[in-house]
């Protein structure tokens, strides 16, 4: 066989290939169809190439029973959700403005995500890094008998270390430690770093670890969320990682604003559950919902209704996504928004576009401090798109803005790990908690307000003002925001 004839061989086997891998993309994996023709393209057009980034960035998330639940397990959940439809029933009759006026919010989060109502919670909001630590590790040096703690990203900085040692110490009196990272937002951390922790008893384990390293077949689905549970009884979740950025020391950033929620009452387990859930993907372990810490360790705290909402690559429908689409839907005055990120897709822009038509006062606030280049611009083209409808566009001066809160009619809140982009939409693993409380929405409210002091406005004019190498970075940025 000759050289050419060798050639049009090896071409013709990749173009089959091609076609196979295109087909199982196009017939076997339902997905959006914008998203399905990129592949395709990619597919098509870059041989051999278009494959390695797909197996990296392409492939989905198994959906059908991605946790591994036994039947019994399914069968509990179900049984819980069930009765919960049940007891929204009979509050939406008897009792309070809330169940009355959300209900139908309060099921959709419920049929999508079998996230559960309670009503015995009491929170207290950080949003400042210091005060943050300084209440998780008061808390932590209380434990008693657990910490499941799981985070984005942990630095391997100063709070890092003091975190590892920390829980080092606590493993050594006897407290069960179980820590979960990201291996993608914790990329820094080597082999050893916990090397200490686990030579006491620590639990350890690593969301998504990479088969080689630096090599990551899932480089493209992280696990965002950012939880710690103690003792069964106190829960923190919110917009903080651990790094010595997060306390306002990195010059690049100055002082980091964010949202975090320290939580009291039955919706702790709530949160146990999920950090659980997780923990079973990364290490295989087996603990089902029934084993005791799970449901009978937290205790009534206080009267306030929430939902602990999650969603991720394995779900079917954006719960989270969709759940910021019917509060924006939902609003009759105002709507406040504190997000890093602002680049969603069509649907959530016509959710925000329709409110603003119907009268909704919609404020948007997005750092003026980029960490990563074409996102910035393209959350400045996203949000300035919105103008022309009436939306006021804040942009934070004082430092980097990271909080990820939604607040509507000063009545709901909604605070958490999902950023306003398709990667918290539908590629991370994320999880808010959904407040149904005037008094919590209304401390949110003001904190908002506070931050506008450190903010300047995108106006109409100011925006057209823009410069000619801006339009050219938006330009880009948007072409590339799906991916971002």
């Amino acid at each position: 066989m000759d050289t050419s004839s060798i050639i049009a061989l090896v071409v013709s086997i990749i173009t089959v290939f091609n076609i196979i891998l295109s087909a199982g993309v196009l017939f076997f994996e339902r997905r959006d169809i914008g998203y399905t023709w990129a592949w395709l393209l990619v597919l098509l057009f870059i041989p051999i190439a278009g494959f390695v980034i797909y197996i990296f960035f392409g492939r989905k998330v198994q959906q059908k029973n991605f946790y591994h639940l036994t039947a019994e397990e399914k069968h509990f959940l179900q049984s819980e959700v069930d009765q919960q439809f049940r007891m929204i029933e009979e509050k939406k009759q008897n009792s309070s403005f809330y169940f009355q006026k959300y209900a139908a919010l309060i099921q959709m989060n419920l049929r999508s995500s079998n996230s559960l109502i309670t009503t015995d919670n009491d929170i207290q909001i950080y949003h400042d890094g210091q005060a943050k630590f300084d209440a998780l590790f008061h808390d932590i040096n209380k434990a008693k008998k657990e910490i499941n703690i799981q985070y984005y990203i942990i630095q391997t900085d100063s709070l890092g270390k003091k975190l590892r040692d920390i829980l080092t110490e606590k493993a050594k009196n006897g407290v069960k430690i179980r820590l979960l990272y990201d291996e993608i937002g914790s990329k820094k951390i080597s082999p050893h770093f916990f090397q200490s922790l686990r030579s006491v008893g620590g639990e350890v384990e690593v969301f998504f670890p990479s088969i080689i390293r630096p090599i990551n077949f899932r480089i493209n689905n992280r696990n965002h969320r950012k939880l710690c549970i103690i003792d069964g009884e106190v829960a923190y979740i919110g917009g903080f990682n651990v790094g010595d950025e997060y306390l306002g020391h990195n010059k690049k950033f100055g002082y980091w604003r964010d949202t975090h929620l320290r939580i009291t009452g039955h919706a702790v387990n709530d949160i146990q559950v999920r950090f659980f859930l997780d923990w079973r993907q990364a290490g295989k372990h087996k603990k089902g919902f029934s084993d005791h810490f799970l449901f009978n360790q937290a205790e009534p705290a206080g009267d306030i209704p929430l939902q602990i909402v999650s969603s991720g690559p394995n779900s079917r429908t954006e719960h989270l996504k969709i759940m910021y689409m019917k509060l924006i839907q939902g609003a009759k005055e105002t709507v406040l928004i504190q997000t890093p990120y602002f680049i969603p897709d069509n649907s959530f822009m016509d959710a925000c576009k329709m409110a603003l038509l119907a009268g909704v006062d919609l404020q948007i606030m997005i750092p003026n401090k980029p960490d990563h280049i074409f996102v910035y611009w393209a959350t400045w083209a996203h949000a300035a798109e919105l103008l022309d409808y009436g939306a006021k566009i804040l942009l934070y001066e004082k430092g980097f803005l990271h909080a990820k809160t939604i607040v509507v009619d000063g009545e709901v809140a909604s605070v958490g790990t999902m950023n306003i982009d398709s990667r918290s939409f539908r590629l991370n693993f994320e999880v808010n908690a959904i407040v149904y409380q005037k008094e919590i929405a209304q401390q949110l409210y003001d904190m908002f307000q506070e931050d506008r002091n450190y903010c300047s406005e995108i106006t109409i004019e100011r925006y057209k003002k823009r410069s000619t190498i801006i339009k050219i970075k938006e330009g880009i940025s948007r072409l590339l925001s799906p991916i971002l």
